[in-house]
C-alpha cells in the first residue's frame, strides 16, 4: 500500500531504511503503549475518565506545539488536514476517551484481551484504506478473532450474550485506534512520524480543552501522587512519545508486517497488570488472550500472503 500520490511534500528518508528497522521502531512503540491500560486503570481511581481522556491530549498537544515550533515544520496541505482529522478522531479522541470510561469498571487484564483485536483490526482498516482485495480467508480469520474476543468478553460479563457496557466501549476503542493507526501510518510517509501525531494533537486540542474544562467544572481533580504520575505517563508517553516510534515503524513498513508487533502488547499489558495492580491471572484470562492473539496474528499473516 502506498501513500497519497498527490502529496507535494517529499517523503522522509525513513522509507529507505531497512525493513527490520520498521519492526524495531514498532516494537518500541508497542512497549510504550503496553503500559497505557494499567496506568489508565490507576489514574481513574482518582481522576474522572473525561478528564483523563481529554487532559492527557492537552499535555501531549503542548509538547507537540513546542516540537513543531522549534523545528519549524511546514504546515500540512489542505487534504492532509482532513486526513489528520481522521487520525486525531481515532487515536487522540476516540481511543483515550473510550478506554478511560471502560476501565472505570473493567480490569486492566480484561481490557488487554479485548484490545488484542487491534492488529487484525488495523490490518482490516489498511485493506479498506488501500482498496485491496485480500483472500476470503482473511475475513474469515478476522471474523473468528472478533468472535473469540466477543465470546471472552461476554463469558467474563456473566455468560454468553451478556456483553457489558465497558466491553462495548473497548470494542469501540479498537475500531477508533485501528482507523487512526492505518491512516496515520500512511500519512507519516508524507509528513514524518512524530509530525503526524503532533499535527493531529494540535488539530484536536480545542475540542479536548473544552472537554477538560467541562470535566473540571463537574468534578475537580483530586488524585494521589501515584495517580498523577500515571496520568503524566499517559500524556507524555502514551499520547506523544510512543507515537514517534509507532508511526515511524508503520511508515517504514510494510504496515501489515509491523502491525504484527502489536501481538505482544496484550501479553505485556497483562503482565504489567499483574505486577502493578496485583490482578490475578486466571486460566480463562490466559486462554482467552492466547486465542485472540492467535486469530489476530493469523489474520495479519493471511493478508500478507494475499499481497504477494
Amino acid at each position: 500500500m502506498t501513500g497519497n500520490s498527490s502529496a507535494t511534500l517529499s517523503r522522509p528518508a525513513v522509507l529507505s531504511t531497512p525493513r527490520r528497522a520498521g519492526l524495531l521502531w514498532g516494537l518500541l512503540g508497542v512497549v510504550a503503549f503496553s503500559f497505557t491500560i494499567p496506568f489508565t486503570r490507576i489514574a481513574v481511581g482518582g481522576l474522572s475518565p473525561l478528564f483523563i481522556g481529554s487532559a492527557r491530549a492537552l499535555v501531549a498537544a503542548a509538547l507537540a506545539a513546542v516540537a513543531l515550533a522549534v523545528t519549524r515544520q511546514r504546515m500540512p496541505h489542505r487534504r492532509q488536514w482532513a486526513r489528520l482529522a481522521v487520525v486525531g478522531g481515532g487515536v487522540v479522541m476516540g481511543f483515550p476517551l473510550l478506554t478511560s470510561y471502560a476501565l472505570t469498571t473493567s480490569p486492566a487484564s480484561h481490557g488487554a484481551i479485548v484490545i488484542a483485536l487491534l492488529p487484525a483490526a488495523t490490518a482490516a482498516m489498511a485493506v479498506i484504506r488501500g482498496h485491496e482485495r485480500p483472500p476470503v480467508t482473511f475475513w474469515i480469520v478476522a471474523g473468528l478473532g472478533a468472535a473469540a474476543a466477543m465470546g471472552f468478553a461476554s463469558a467474563q460479563s456473566g455468560g454468553l450474550g451478556h456483553v457489558s457496557w465497558s466491553d462495548l466501549l473497548l470494542f469501540g476503542a479498537v475500531i477508533a485506534a485501528a482507523i487512526g493507526y492505518a491512516e496515520g501510518g500512511l500519512l507519516a510517509r508524507e509528513l514524518g512520524s512524530w509530525q503526524t501525531v503532533s499535527w493531529a494533537l494540535l488539530l484536536c486540542a480545542p475540542v479536548m480543552l473544552a472537554l477538560a474544562l467541562v470535566s473540571v467544572a463537574r468534578d475537580a481533580p483530586a488524585a494521589t501522587a501515584t495517580q498523577w504520575w500515571a496520568f503524566a505517563y499517559l500524556g507524555v508517553v502514551s499520547m506523544f512519545l510512543g507515537f514517534f516510534a509507532w508511526y515511524r515503524g508503520l511508515a517504514i513498513g510494510p504496515m501489515a508486517q509491523v502491525s504484527q508487533v502489536q501481538l505482544v502488547q496484550p501479553v505485556l499489558t497483562i503482565s504489567w497488570a499483574a505486577l502493578l495492580l496485583d490482578e490475578k491471572l486466571t486460566v480463562a484470562t490466559v486462554l482467552g488472550g492466547l486465542v485472540v492473539v492467535v486469530f489476530a496474528g493469523a489474520a495479519v499473516k493471511v493478508r500478507q500472503r494475499g499481497r504477494l
